[in-house]
């Protein structure tokens, strides 16, 4: 089956239930060098100064251009059905707090 598979084009993928429950991520940050792109997903909390990375994965500069276009693909299609998305600037600092308050000792 796997080969028969193969020979179509189509590849069986396999999601396990711990990862099927996906990590939630509201900040991204990007790096690059000269072979690879790493994306660094974060979990910011409000009023936390502090924000852990949830997960890092690091694709081929020819991967991370075919991400780019399927994450524009799909935006699209979701604005088609849903309406615009409301795309908030940030400036180039992250925003430590998040909107949240600040702590106080």
């Amino acid at each position: 089956m796997a080969n028969e598979d193969a020979q179509n084009g189509q590849m069986n993928i396999e999601l396990s239930e711990d990862i099927a429950g996906g990590t939630y991520s509201n900040l991204a940050i990007i790096t690059h060098s000269n072979s690879e792109f790493i994306v660094d997903f974060i979990q910011v909390m409000p009023g936390v100064p502090k924000a852990k990375v949830k997960s890092r994965v690091i694709l081929t500069p020819q991967h991370a251009k075919r991400l780019m276009k399927a994450l524009k693909e799909n935006v699209s299609r979701f604005e088609s059905a849903n309406g615009p998305i409301n795309d908030v600037e940030f400036s180039n600092a992250i925003p430590m707090n998040f909107g949240g308050t600040k702590g106080m000792a």
